[in-house]
């Protein structure tokens, strides 16, 4: 449940799934937005295969290592929470036209997968948010199945919602105001979660 309320606003957050389902859905393809949310989700299982395999070794490795590993993410995420939260004051008016990835031109499917796979906030997510939540007494790789099942379903959840939500409004849920609020309360629950690593025991 923890991992859930950190990981939902950063998957609210915009970002380049989020833009690629606008530009397909703006267009009349509400079908290719949800193809996009398919990509998504497996982009997000390649990260999840990752880290399982990187962690495993840290925590073989030794209990020290991991301890480092889970500050520096700590560290991190803090960074990311302040600069999150600090950029939403500066939001600029989104654009009629949204950025072209450089992907652009493939199926839904294809943009969704490599947007997310070349996609370092998506890879952050794993290195840095994933292992505050697990117990390295336990089996790691279960434990980051466990958290990827939930990832890739508040993602597919909320990409899906969104195909069907920004044909009619559009104009409102990409506005300045909307934008802010979510950057703000990513930025509160990321330096929420850094905190609370760097000062647990």
């Amino acid at each position: 449940m923890g991992f859930l309320f950190a990981v939902t606003p950063i998957c609210l957050t915009p970002g380049a799934s989020f833009t690629l389902v606008t530009q397909r859905v703006a267009a009349g393809r509400r079908r290719d937005g949800m193809l996009v949310a398919a990509g998504t989700a497996s982009g997000l299982c390649v990260h999840a295969t990752l880290a399982a395999v990187g962690l495993s070794a840290v925590v073989m490795r030794s209990a020290e290592a991991f301890l480092v590993v889970k500050l520096a993410g700590a560290a991190y995420l803090i960074w990311l929470g302040v600069t999150s939260f600090r950029s939403g004051r500066k939001v600029p008016e989104a654009t009629k036209t949204p950025p072209r990835p450089p992907w652009v031109g493939h199926g839904g499917y294809l943009q969704g997968f490599l947007g997310n796979v070349l996609n370092p906030k998506a890879a952050a997510v794993y290195l840095t948010l994933v292992p505050q939540f697990l117990d390295p007494r336990a089996g790691v790789a279960g434990q980051i199945a466990v958290l990827a099942a939930a990832h890739v379903t508040v993602a597919v959840t909320w990409l899906t919602a969104w195909t069907f939500v920004v044909a009619t409004a559009r104009r409102a849920i990409s506005s300045r105001t909307f934008r802010t609020a979510i950057n703000r309360v990513s930025g509160v629950v990321l330096v929420g979660f850094g905190v609370r690593t760097a000062v647990s025991g």
